[in-house]
């Protein structure tokens, strides 16, 4: 099967998974390895955000940085990684409504299955002053993405960042119904609470993708008629942790045999990764 033709299964795959109900968790990847683990673990979907592919490929914060051309290498090298569906972050889109279709066909390429696209103009920090884009503007961005796609199974997701930005949910419940009404596959509010996901659901005729809530549960959010959580910090902040403890178990110690997990998960390490099948490759075609 080919790349493209391959590309389109998973699409399909994912339009069905979201088509049937059931709340579909996709866990966050920082790299092609984090993203087999996923898959291996058998997590129907694999996310890419920005804010991991900042901190993992740049070590930067997630603070508008990064530009289309990291983001969609990100996902080239996932998505033919796994078999799996890839969601991915196209931030606010990378170009204007005239323009979007640039954006568009160089996720579609790289193997995306789904793509969002937010409202969300600056900011992203608590500390730092945030706005919106203006709703015409972005209602045209979510348009011509739609119509730009050249795989039909190919999802356009309309984040807002409404509730983040001003707290402001009546604005949040009208900018998703305006993405709907231009196409969107699916809407994407932040930072909302279950009570506040199940009256979007009420309202907006389309299915919900949220981030993962603090302090609650994957039953609250299927409950609360979420169809896709994102657990976008998942592998980043896992990672951040445990090679961070690791290192200054080394440090201390002042041996490498002190770090849980080193010495004792090589074997199964070159297993997952195929070092078994390389072998068997080169005894097939008369290698030493």
């Amino acid at each position: 099967m080919s790349a493209h033709s391959s590309f389109s299964v998973r699409r399909a795959r994912l339009r069905q998974l979201v088509a049937s109900g059931a709340t579909i968790v996709a866990p966050g990847a920082t790299d092609a390895l984090s993203a087999r683990l996923i898959e291996a673990h058998g997590f129907e979907c694999v996310y890419i955000g920005s804010y991991a592919t900042a901190a993992s490929r740049f070590g930067l914060p997630d603070t508008g940085l990064l530009s289309l051309s990291d983001m969609v290498e990100q996902v080239r090298t996932i998505a033919n990684a796994v078999r799996a569906p890839v969601i991915a972050d196209a931030e606010g889109g990378f170009n204007d409504a005239p323009n979007i279709w640039r954006t568009v066909q160089a996720f579609e390429q790289a193997g995306a299955s789904a793509i969002h696209i937010e409202d969300h103009a600056f900011g992203k920090h608590a500390d730092v002053r945030q706005r919106l884009r203006p709703l015409e503007e972005a209602v045209a961005r979510i348009h011509a993405a739609v119509e730009a796609r050249e795989d039909p199974g190919f999802m356009v997701v309309a984040r807002s960042d409404a509730v983040w930005v001003s707290g402001d949910f009546e604005d949040t419940v009208r900018r998703l119904a305006a993405y709907a009404e231009a196409g969107a596959d699916m809407v994407f509010p932040t930072l909302v609470t279950p009570e506040q996901l199940t009256e979007i659901r009420r309202r907006v005729p389309r299915p919900a993708m949220i981030v993962d809530m603090p302090d609650r549960t994957l039953a609250d959010e299927t409950h609360a008629g979420a169809s896709v959580v994102l657990y976008y910090g998942l592998s980043v902040l896992v990672q951040f942790d445990a090679l961070g403890r690791a290192l200054e178990r080394f440090k201390s110690a002042r041996d490498a045999n002190a770090v849980p997990g080193y010495r004792e998960k090589l074997h199964a390490f070159e297993a997952f990764m195929g070092y078994r099948e390389f072998a068997e490759r080169a005894r097939r075609y008369g290698q030493p």
